[in-house]
Formats: C-alpha cells, structure tokens, sequence
C-alpha cells in the first residue's frame, strides 16, 4: 500500500547498506560461482555461506536444494549460469504477498511496532519525513505510554517535522491516545496517522492485549485501520529478533517489515531469514542516522548488491 520515491539516490543507499554484507558472505558467494564448476563440496560451502550471512538454517536448506534440483533438471554445467540462477531464486524469495496496490482511504492509518531497542520511534520518525517531503500531511499518536521519555522523544520529532502530536500522559491508556488521535486525523484531515506502540511490557501477553486494544480502536474510530501494520526489526538482532518478531506477526497481524540498522554490522542474510520466516515483504530499510536514511526496499536492487563480485572476480568472469 505505501509507495516511497525510488529514486537514484534511494537505490544506491540501499546498495552502500548491504557493504558490510557483500565484503562478507555475499563476495564469497559470488567466488564460488566465478569458477570453472561447481562440486559438491561447493554447495555445502554455499551452504555454510548462506548459514553465516544469518539466513536461517531452514532458507539455507532450501534454498541450495532447490537450485540444485533446478541446476541438474536443466542440465546447467558453467558456475556463471548457475550464479545467475541462484540470483533468480534469492530475489523471487524475497517477492512474498507484495502489495502494489495504492491508498484510497484517507486518513491512512500506520501502526508501527516492535521491541524496545529496535529503533521503533525514530525510525517511525524517518517514515513521517519520508511522506512529508513528499507533500503528504502527517500527525503522530504518541501511543507508547509505557516507556520512560518514549512521549518526550516523539514529540521532539514532532517538532523538528512539523508534524502534529496526539499525547496523553506516561501511563495513560494507549486506547485512549489512539482513540483521540483518530478523531483528530478526521477533523484535520491529515493524510496519514502513524501510531506508535509499546514494545514491552510487563509481560509478553500484557503487551500484545496492549495491541490488539489499539488496533481495535483504530478500527471502530477509522474504517479498515490500521490500513498498514508495520513491524521494526533490527537488522542485528539476527535469529534470536525472529522469535519475537513472530510473535507480533501472529498475535496483530503486521503487514510489512522496516529493517533497520543494515547499514551496521548487520548481516544482510537475515532479509532473506525475516521473509521466510515471517511470510510478509520487507518495505523499508534504515541506511543511517539522517532523517532521510529509510529507503524502499527493493528485492533485485539489495540481491544484486549483495552479489556485486570483487574487481578481480569480474576479471575472472571475463575471462
């Protein structure tokens, strides 16, 4: 449903994101396939490979038995034109449930979440910039009653964008600023209401009934929202974010995936874990600290990048 501008500038952010993991496992992936063949010792490297850039033992499994089934069905023999098929299959595993569709119901409703710590609120701020440079209207929902400064901290976002501010004091009823925040989006007429959440509470059941309250508010006060549901995942939590990031994706439903810090020492194989496991399309990527660093992901930009052969790989290719 989101549409970001994919400029020139966006796409080779998205490739300077994906550095760390390309200089990593995605380089010697690309090695192996600059030889003359493949042995099956190679594709147990590859495996190996795909395990330590944090894809997730079963996406590794499946992914190199599924290119092998296709490799000998087809009868391919030159490494080149099996790294060009191994290219096809990462960047299809990436295209799950996208929604190309564009927003017709105004105000749009964005409710963001995710565990403390992943990078929720500015990245919520990044995305409130994003639809504002592009002449978009946008009032925040200071929806995180629970964590210590998590009001404060928005609405200086809220400042700096310019951007209204729906708050209720620390401790209030996330239900409440919800509730108000839909009836303030109506009579503003905003174009788009971005609801920050909570990402932990005493308990993980406390947290997710916290949600599904809010969500449910939005619903009665705004028809069809929250029209998109937005999990933050960072990029460096690797497996171990997975779990948890299951459990909001079962208990509310989220739409997408914002993966934040891949420009760090992310491993950039977790793109490929996060869309296996979870079944919804990554969106959006944070490529830095800027206000302007969230860009569209895009799955052959970031598999292209990530497979970008080293000067003398592609002088071995040549050859």
């Amino acid at each position: 449903m989101l549409k970001h501008l994919k400029s020139t500038l966006a796409r080779k952010r998205l490739e300077q994101s994906v550095a760390n993991s390309r200089n990593g496992f995605g380089s010697k992936l690309s090695a192996i396939f600059s030889r003359s063949s493949v042995s099956s010792q190679d594709w147990e490297q590859v495996e190996d490979l795909l395990l330590q850039g944090d894809t997730g033992p079963q996406f590794a499994f499946e992914i190199v038995e599924r290119l092998q089934n296709k490799v000998n069905k087809l009868g391919i023999k030159k490494a080149t034109d099996i790294l060009k098929e191994l290219r096809t299959e990462l960047i299809s595993s990436l295209k799950v449930n996208q929604d190309s569709s564009s927003i017709t119901e105004y105000p749009c409703v964005i409710m963001v979440v995710g565990v403390n710590g992943s990078g929720k609120t500015t990245t919520l701020a990044k995305l409130a910039h994003s639809l504002a440079s592009n002449g978009k209207v946008v009032m925040l929902a200071a929806g995180d009653t629970f964590r210590a400064g998590a009001i404060e901290q928005l609405q200086y976002w809220g400042d700096q964008l310019n951007a209204r501010v729906i708050a209720h004091q620390q401790g209030s009823d996330p239900g409440a600023v919800a509730y108000d925040a839909a009836t303030a989006a109506i009579a503003h007429k905003v174009d788009f209401l971005i609801v920050d959440t909570a990402g932990r509470l005493h308990t993980d059941s406390n947290l997710m009934a916290e949600l599904n309250k809010v969500t449910r508010v939005l619903n009665r006060s705004i028809q069809h929202a929250p029209h998109e549901v937005l999990l933050v995942l960072d990029g460096m939590s690797g497996q171990n974010g997975l779990a948890q990031a299951e459990s909001f994706c079962s208990e509310i439903g989220a739409t997408g995936v914002i993966l934040t810090k891949l420009d760090g020492s992310a491993k950039g194989g977790v793109a490929f874990g996060v869309v296996k496991q979870l079944q919804i399309p990554i969106k959006f990527v944070g490529t830095g600290e800027r206000l302007d660093d969230l860009v569209a992901f895009d799955p052959v930009t970031f598999v292209d990048a990530l497979l970008e052969p080293s000067r003398e790989q592609e002088k071995q290719l040549e050859t």
